[in-house]
């Protein structure tokens, strides 16, 4: 990447998957890895991440999945280069393409969409550029909701990761994208403490009830995470919805 300083791998996964990311930005961290183990996907879907940065959620989900079909969209080229050449150290086939997730050109039907947008809709963002693109919203998390809405089949599921104060934005977005059946997963920092993030995840045109699921706890009261928690970041289990 002219210009840029060489990137630093990193292991997810417990070694699983190779990341090489940007030394500048933000970097991943354990949420595309929860938010991968939450697609329940299975071998031959086609699947699709809008914002995917380096590639750590989509590349997580392909180690748990095999023979999956990954479309990935990522807006800064710079990055949608390096996630491309992620996936090929990591032998997964998948179409990256850099591009706005309101205009990525055609897309193929996809039985699972997926993404981990900007948290925050307003505020005074970070000074780094690449580090403000990652957390604050240029785009509303309803156009984020109608993107990844489009190209899904019937009852194919839509994932997110978010903090649980945009709970009431995300699942107004996604009624308004015609995706129902909503679950929401709290993940709890330790337990018997508020749930900071959660997952969400509904159906295009799902009419089952809503429910709230078991959700995880992450870490003891040491700091550690918990085996529930290992066993999601380390070993590659499913989170059920």
């Amino acid at each position: 990447m002219p210009g840029s300083e060489p990137p630093e791998e990193d292991r997810l996964l417990g070694g699983r998957v190779r990341l090489a990311q940007l030394r500048e930005g933000l970097r991943a961290a354990i949420d595309p890895v929860l938010l991968a183990a939450f697609v329940p996907a299975r071998p031959g879907e086609t699947v699709l991440e809008m914002g995917c940065g380096a590639g750590p959620a989509f590349l997580c989900l392909a180690a748990r999945v095999p023979g999956l079909r990954v479309v990935a969209i990522e807006r800064e080229p710079e990055l949608a280069a390096l996630a491309a050449r992620n996936a090929a150290a990591n032998g997964v086939a998948a179409d990256v393409r850099a591009a706005d997730l309101r205009a990525p050109g055609p897309l193929p039907r996809c039985d699972h969409a997926f993404a981990n947008p900007p948290w925050w809709p307003g505020g005074t963002p970070p000074p780094a550029a690449r580090r403000a693109a990652a957390t604050h919203e240029e785009v509303p998390l309803a156009a984020w909701v109608a993107a990844l809405a489009a190209p899904l089949r019937h009852l194919g599921t839509l994932s997110l990761v978010l903090p649980a104060a945009r709970l009431g934005d995300a699942t107004a977005a996604l009624k308004a994208a015609r995706c129902g059946a909503i679950a929401l997963l709290p993940l709890w920092p330790r337990a018997g403490v508020a749930a900071r993030r959660i997952l969400i995840q509904a159906r295009r045109g799902g009419r089952g009830p809503d429910r709230v699921l078991p959700g995880l706890v992450l870490h003891e009261a040491d700091g550690g995470f918990t085996p529930a928690a290992e066993a999601v970041l380390r070993e590659a289990a499913a989170i059920r919805s």
